[in-house]
């Protein structure tokens, strides 16, 4: 026996029509404890393919993290838009060999920082701001043409695709290394013990909270007898809202004093530990090779492009 496909529905004895009853739009808690749900899948989701055979995967978190960062201050240096388009080639590839889906990676990377970062670029591309050859003409002002200049283009075009490969470096690490690994790879790298507890604390008990939110939501839907609506249902969210962020607080500070006592008690000294060590491979020294060999040929033909 399966469970029925109406049973599954979010909104029972609905048509799939809409031609019997009434849809009411979802309250903004709904939607918010809904985002912070995908929030968990994606970090959960995260860990399974960190933990699955790739590239990236089998190299030492601690050549992982110090290979991408002075990629990423390679890419800083860059100048040249072919040479940063080349470099987030690059990105994408590493992705594919490490078992990341090709969709997957890409849309978590431009579906928003780089966008957000092309609207706040955009006034750039105006000759107001950009002096240059106006190929796209807006306005005139005083006998002179203004709109999108050729080198406003040029400039917006090296900020995004500068952003957009930094984050794919960042997802990379991100997505390649389970959080406990990437912590441990910190602290071996020197990181203060105190930099390290506050992130990984935050991490972990984030998603408990998240999941302490619902569960009180739950509850408060589970006791309601009739919705309320328009205003009413605006007033009785934000009070909602107010009282769990209360409620929150209060577990949140007695969560941490309990967490504290037991990680004391079991000899906790703020160092980060895995089960399985670190140890170098001839893996690690061949990525670690190539990574350099890769930065010092971008910065050479970035230099000789600049010419």
């Amino acid at each position: 026996m399966t469970t029925p496909a109406w049973l599954l529905e979010p909104e029972l004895g609905l048509c799939p029509c809409g031609c019997i009853g009434k849809r009411r739009k979802g309250s903004f808690v709904a939607k918010t404890l809904a985002g912070a749900t995908g929030v968990l899948r994606q970090a959960i989701f995260s860990e399974d393919i960190a933990k699955s055979p790739g590239l990236l995967q089998r190299l030492d978190p601690r050549v992982k993290l110090v290979t991408m960062v002075g990629l990423l201050i390679v890419v800083g240096l860059v100048h040249s838009l072919p040479i940063l388009a080349g470099a987030y080639v690059a990105t994408v590839a590493l992705a594919v060999a490490s078992g990341l889906s090709l969709s997957f990676f890409i849309k978590r990377v431009w579906l928003f920082i780089p966008i957000f970062t092309g609207i706040v670029v955009l006034p750039a591309t105006l000759s107001i701001v950009t002096p240059g050859h106006v190929l796209l003409p807006l306005w005139t002002w005083h006998g002179h043409t203004h709109g999108v200049t050729e080198q406003g283009l040029h400039g917006a075009g090296i900020i995004i695709a500068r952003v957009a490969t930094s984050i794919s470096l960042v997802v990379l690490l991100t997505l390649t290394t389970p959080w406990a690994r990437l912590l441990a790879a910190l602290r071996g790298l020197g990181v203060p013990k105190i930099f390290v507890l506050i992130i990984g604390m935050a991490y972990r008990y984030l998603f408990l909270l998240l999941d302490s939110v619902d569960d009180m939501y739950t509850a408060r839907r589970a006791r309601t007898l009739v919705a309320d609506t328009g205003r009413a249902a605006t007033a009785s969210g934000r009070k909602f809202v107010a009282a769990g962020a209360g409620t929150l607080f209060g577990k949140a500070h007695q969560l941490s004093e309990e967490v504290h006592q037991a990680m004391t008690a079991r000899g906790y000294a703020g160092d980060a530990r895995t089960l399985a060590g670190f140890r170098l491979r001839g893996a690690d020294i061949a990525f670690t090779l190539f990574a350099a060999a890769l930065a010092a040929a971008i910065l050479v033909a970035d230099h000789k492009v600049g010419r």
